[in-house]
């Protein structure tokens, strides 16, 4: 597979997304848009990739929307076009959260604006303690609800918290970022590629179905009643039951070896 409008590569199992315009902070452009809604849809057949880590190059982790090369165009476009590119962006939030496969978001700088979603659209967020994240959709008068932020972001920091940042669009530094559970870890900026990749190559190895049952329940139970998310759960785990990667898991612990889990 090969994009313009970022760098693309997959190495032992694990594809790797890097935003690259380093001097706009990877400002995102309507290309970008469209090619990141393809590429997470198209990662779901490739049974060759494993684990997607995305970052961005240079500085920035993601500003957002091209000023540019977004916004000033929009504001010339007919209500429809200017739909067309809502439902584009959105596009890209349901291919990463269809994606039945772990995201590793390695936030090394600025998270601005829809570059915020991609972070909290992905799996585990990994920042960088130069990393920030401004919520910024409401400083151009638009609505905080961008982007699914309003379904993604309470659920990680809850509503409150979701409420303030969406409403007044300030920026937060990596501490805060940590405290408040945006970022699962905070990791010295020199590391944070190696620390990212660990975790990556942990994840290829471990159960790759159950993981992406495990991610496909998440999303699914965050609107479901206790009772029908336990029926799911009995079901799925039922079904899980069934593989060899649970007999193997059950082997390798009485064998006392690293299990040897299904990568096909």
């Amino acid at each position: 597979m090969v994009y313009d409008s970022f760098l693309f590569e997959v190495a032992d199992h694990i594809a790797t997304i890097r935003l690259n315009d380093p001097e706009r902070l990877n400002a995102l452009t309507f290309e970008t848009y469209a090619e990141l809604a393809r590429v997470f849809a198209a990662m779901e057949a490739d049974r060759g990739i494993k684990v997607v880590v995305i970052t961005g190059v240079g500085n920035g982790f993601c500003s957002g929307g091209s000023v540019h090369g977004i916004i000033a165009k929009l504001l010339e476009m007919t209500a429809d076009e200017q739909l067309r590119f809502t439902t584009l962006t959105c596009a890209v939030v349901k291919n990463m959260r269809a994606l039945n496969k772990p995201i590793v978001a390695a936030v090394n700088g600025i998270a601005a604006g829809a570059g915020t979603i991609l972070a909290l659209a992905s799996d585990i967020r990994l920042l960088s303690e130069r990393a920030k994240f401004a919520f910024l959709f409401t400083k151009v008068g638009l609505s905080g609800a961008d982007m699914g932020a309003c379904y993604l972001l309470p659920r990680i920091v809850g509503h409150g918290r979701a409420a303030e940042l969406l409403f007044t669009g300030d920026t937060i530094d990596a501490q805060e970022c940590f405290r408040i559970g945006v970022a699962n870890r905070l990791i010295a900026h020199e590391q944070l590629l190696d620390e990212t990749y660990a975790l990556a190559r942990r994840l290829k190895e471990g159960p790759l179905k159950a993981i992406g049952i495990t991610k496909a329940l998440l999303d699914r139970e965050a609107d479901m009643d206790l009772a029908n998310a336990l029926d799911l759960e009995a079901r799925e785990q039922a079904r899980l039951m069934q593989t060899p990667d649970f007999k193997e898991g059950y082997w390798a612990f009485v064998e006392k070896r690293p299990a040897k889990f299904n990568r096909s």
